[in-house]
């Protein structure tokens, strides 16, 4: 696990695309005041095949909220424009996909200095999770191949965006997602935070407050899950266990 930084700031996403609103509607207001005087965001669209329409439609919709948008894989240096952005949007789709162009053009240790430097990072479902240690709380497809399920590990804990609660009224006999998070908590000691549509967490130095219209589950091991209402969330909430214990 990397060290976590005491200037990091974080907003992390459920999802972009809320029922019933547009890209990024029900995110707009906190979006202006997390990124506050930031004018420049660097956007990250490696999650997704179609890039250039996912730059545009992005592009767009961070224009009519007042700030201009780049994207990195139209810049001719990478590092160099994660050196001097003055903030990191990086997008939803496939966690994979978005993993493995990470370590192909070898940026995890930029994100991480530049988010470590006081940079903001905006992450929204697949860009939520590569913020975590690892992607193994993703319900993607692996449509690719990364080199390591290690990721940005800007946070000490993992998220499982687009949570949804066991239904008891469901006939469909595949796994719920809350019997995968505790398939995943049989393996790894980070603590999981179900972040149901409509959620996010903002993250301000050790500070971690959930916001949005809905309550959050939180997984730890050997544990019973605990119901979480926005909120500043307990720092021991997110610890994990032991790996003595687990």
């Amino acid at each position: 696990m990397n060290r976590i930084s005491h200037v990091r700031r974080l907003l992390l996403i459920s999802n972009s695309t809320l029922y019933r609103s547009g890209y990024l509607d029900h995110i707009e207001d906190e979006i202006k005041d997390f990124l506050g005087n930031v004018k420049r965001t660097l956007f990250v669209p490696f999650a997704v095949h179609n890039r250039r329409e996912y730059v545009t439609k992005t592009c767009d919709r961070f224009h009519k909220m007042g700030f201009d948008l780049t994207s990195i894989h139209d810049v001719s240096n990478m590092r160099r424009e994660l050196n001097r952005t003055e903030s990191i949007f990086v997008g939803g789709g496939n966690t994979f996909r978005l993993l493995k162009a990470l370590y192909d053009f070898d940026l995890l240790a930029p994100i991480r200095e530049s988010v470590a430097a006081g940079t903001p990072y905006i992450g929204s479902s697949a860009g939520s999770i590569v913020a975590c240690p690892a992607l193994k709380t993703t319900k993607d497809m692996p449509v690719v191949q990364p080199p390591s399920f290690e990721a940005l590990g800007l946070v000490p804990f993992q998220i499982s965006p687009h949570y949804l609660d066991p239904d008891p009224k469901s006939t469909h006999m595949g796994e719920t997602q809350e019997e995968r998070i505790t398939q995943f908590l049989e393996e790894n000691t980070e603590a999981v935070v179900g972040l149901r549509e409509g959620s996010f967490l903002r993250v301000e130095g050790s500070e971690v407050t959930l916001k949005g219209s809905r309550t959050a589950r939180v997984f730890r091991c050997h544990q019973e899950p605990i119901e979480v209402s926005p909120g500043s969330i307990p720092s021991n909430l997110l610890l994990g266990c032991s790996r003595a214990n687990a």
